[in-house]
């Protein structure tokens, strides 16, 4: 068994490998075609290829080529009203004579789009059909009965992903985009999230005075309920900061110290962020100092405090 899989996994490995000396004009030119669709990337094939469409259809619609995916069986039964002018089509069959696709290509052909055949001949009615033909033959399949479509969609697959992070690239896709279209995800939460849209602002900011007394700063503390409260001066400027952390340490000195003007206890280099920063960054200095706050600021050159953000509030945000 153990044999098996491993000569399952190098045939595939050697069919993707292939495919490099393959990476020339012909995928310059598919490239090309897809940066200058005006529409949408229709992506077609049956049986196991087809479930490889879904996912290079998925793929690119995921990274900026808006892309979708059509059942050839379904499209010559009306589903070929998916496509519209301005569309272009990539239709992936292994032979490149299956029934379903060789159907609509006349469609194709009639409604002017540009057609970028995948196929594993070069001499196929697909293949002679496209204006671009990307070859993902491969020299055996992994399945010992050579029946299975096993290295052909694997093959087909990898093609498809290379397409996908070349558009990426060109189209200057950054990671930020790619979370738009993730709202709902770690990642999208992760980039697009930023630290206002989870700050306490206003009223809700605990804040006193460098001569509020430690024990009156507590009142502050405790009913703002963020464990923590800045001290501000006169001007309203962060000069320091004391934490529940802090009281504990404080209280190791006896009850006197509550008798304390805060300035003599505080903390005075409160670590800060922008509140246009990006949530994951708060977190990231939460983590790297062990505290469990930040005060948040308009500007680099602000020394007053707008908001404060609490490690609670990414959690709940989920921003880990």
């Amino acid at each position: 068994m153990i044999e098996t899989a491993r000569k399952v996994l190098q045939i595939e490995a050697d069919a993707v490998l292939t495919l490099q000396s393959r990476i020339d004009g012909a995928f310059t030119r598919a490239v090309e075609l897809i940066l200058a669709c005006a529409g949408r990337v229709v992506v077609t094939g049956m049986g196991k290829s087809g479930l490889i469409c879904q996912k290079i259809a998925a793929t690119m619609a995921s990274t900026g080529t808006p892309a979708l995916f059509l059942h050839p069986a379904e499209g010559i039964h009306g589903d070929l009203g998916m496509m519209t002018r301005g569309d272009l089509v990539i239709a992936i069959s292994n032979s490149g004579e299956t029934e379903e696709i060789c159907r609509i290509l006349p469609v194709i052909k009639r409604m002017g789009l540009p057609l970028i055949a995948m196929s594993g001949n070069p001499q196929s009615t697909l293949a002679q059909a496209g204006d671009v033909h990307l070859d993902i033959s491969v020299a055996e399949e992994a399945c010992p009965l050579g029946l299975a479509p096993t290295a052909s969609t694997t093959a087909t697959l990898a093609m498809g992903d290379a397409l996908a992070v070349v558009l990426l690239e060109e189209r200057g896709f950054r990671a930020e985009d790619f979370a738009l279209f993730h709202p709902g995800g770690a990642l999208g939460k992760k980039l697009l999230l930023r630290v206002e849209d989870l700050m306490h602002s206003g009223d809700t900011v605990p804040l006193v005075h460098p001569e509020t007394l430690l024990r009156d700063a507590l009142f502050e503390i405790t009913s703002k309920k963020l464990g923590v409260t800045g001290v501000v001066d006169q001007q309203s400027c962060l000069v320091g900061v004391f934490t529940d952390g802090d009281l504990r340490r404080v209280m190791e000195k006896g009850l006197d110290t509550l008798q304390q003007p805060i300035e003599e206890v505080m903390s005075r280099s409160p670590k800060r962020i922008l509140r246009r920063n990006l949530a994951a960054k708060a977190l990231q200095i939460m983590e790297t100092h062990s505290i469990t706050s930040l005060f948040v600021f308009d500007e680099e050159t602000s020394q007053v405090p707008v908001g404060v953000v609490h490690l609670h509030d990414l959690l709940k945000a989920g921003v880990v």
